[in-house]
């Protein structure tokens, strides 16, 4: 479960790379758009100006470069030229990049126009406990730190974690061991050892934490029709903390720190 140092660096222009695509969505006015043009745009970036693979495409049959969850949707969401997105919705873009062999994984959730207070605190707090959960993550932690963590804060806030799915070990596949859970004890489960890679992407509902999945056999939805959101992140355990490899332009001035030992938690930016 362990990558070379080589290895972590390929990883890293991989999540290099993918930072900057969401920095070219944020510039992008989503309201009005579908969720398939979006698809294409992100398509067109990956392949025409970084010269990269959407890892995504083609991966156990899917057909698209990126996952799209907008409002109940937790994961999964699959792209639509019908679905437009429209003021007040919250939606995950969930996307990922191949670059020389190598993968990286990220998501980020971007509120529409105007969004109520409730979905933007929800939004908020999913942000902050992905960066709880980063910060769990040091050489000789057990990855139920890292899931204490993120359900910690979630439940403090009165959210709950979805647990149907995880966080996963990744390299050359996308998804590798170990599994991430997004909940669990403390000082129970395997220990991190410097050189593993994985993606720590917990998903918070505003209800309950069940969740059922649609006829296409993708997408994901909260069992209540409350809203959901998520955030993920690519990291590598350092010998003294955490290197978050798809750590975005926009977050770069406040998570200096949390780039190598996570001691404080970026604020969430949602322009």
């Amino acid at each position: 479960m362990t990558k070379t140092p080589e290895e972590i660096e390929l990883l890293a222009e991989a999540g290099r790379l993918l930072a900057l695509v969401f920095a070219h969505l944020d510039a992008v006015p989503l309201a009005g758009l579908s969720t398939m043009q979006v698809n294409r745009l992100v398509e067109d970036f990956i392949v025409e100006h970084l010269d990269a693979r959407p890892a995504s495409k083609g991966q156990y049959g899917y057909g698209y470069v990126l996952n799209c969850s907008r409002n109940e949707v937790v994961c999964h969401g699959v792209p639509s030229d019908g679905e437009i997105l429209k003021d007040g919705d919250i939606v995950n873009f969930d996307i990922t990049l191949e670059k020389h062999g190598y993968i990286a994984d990220s998501s980020k959730t971007y509120l529409i126009g105007t969004v109520a207070p409730s979905a933007r605190r929800l939004v908020q707090v999913t942000y902050e406990a992905m960066w709880k959960g980063i910060g769990a993550v040091r050489p000789g932690a057990r990855l139920g730190d890292v899931g204490h963590a993120i359900e910690r804060h979630a439940k403090r806030n009165g959210y709950s974690v979805v647990r149907e799915y995880c966080g996963h070990g990744i390299g050359r596949e996308m998804h590798e061991a170990p599994e991430v859970l997004h909940f669990g004890r403390p000082g129970t489960g395997i220990t991190l050892k410097e050189g593993m890679v994985f993606t720590i992407e917990p998903m918070l509902n505003q209800g309950r934490r069940t969740v059922r999945t649609e006829a296409d056999g993708w997408t994901v939805v909260t069992m209540d029709g409350k809203l959901s959101a998520q955030f993920e992140h690519t990291v590598a355990v350092t010998g003294d903390g955490v290197r978050v490899l798809t750590l975005r332009p926009d977050e770069k001035p406040t998570a200096a720190d949390a780039g190598l030992r996570c001691r404080s938690v970026p604020m969430f930016d949602p322009t």
